[in-house]
């Protein structure tokens, strides 16, 4: 119960920044690509993205398979998708032992 809350938190909190910064304040691709600060953290993230797909397509958690981490980290970020990844994975295995 904790992951999905600590999920809910990561779609919530994080991503609202981004969807009211989306809504309200984005000026265009420009900006962002002159940021060099936000140039370092995309790429940051998607070097990690990368890396943990290729983690968890080697090693698997679970019955849920990694491209679905790929799709909710697109949908919610790191903060959204690890927690209810492992839990999703984690609830499979629970019910079956």
């Amino acid at each position: 119960m904790l992951l999905l809350v600590i999920s809910a938190f990561g779609l919530i909190v994080p991503n609202g920044f981004f969807v009211y910064w989306l809504l309200f304040e984005f000026n265009g691709l420009g900006p962002v690509l002159h940021d060099r600060l936000a140039l370092g953290f995309i790429l940051d993230v998607f070097l990690a993205l990368i890396l943990l797909s290729v983690y968890f397509a080697r090693h698997p958690l679970g019955r849920v398979k990694w491209y679905w981490f790929v799709v909710l980290s697109l949908l919610g970020g790191f903060g959204f998708s690890l927690p209810l990844y492992y839990w999703l994975n984690r609830r499979g295995a629970r019910s079956s032992a």
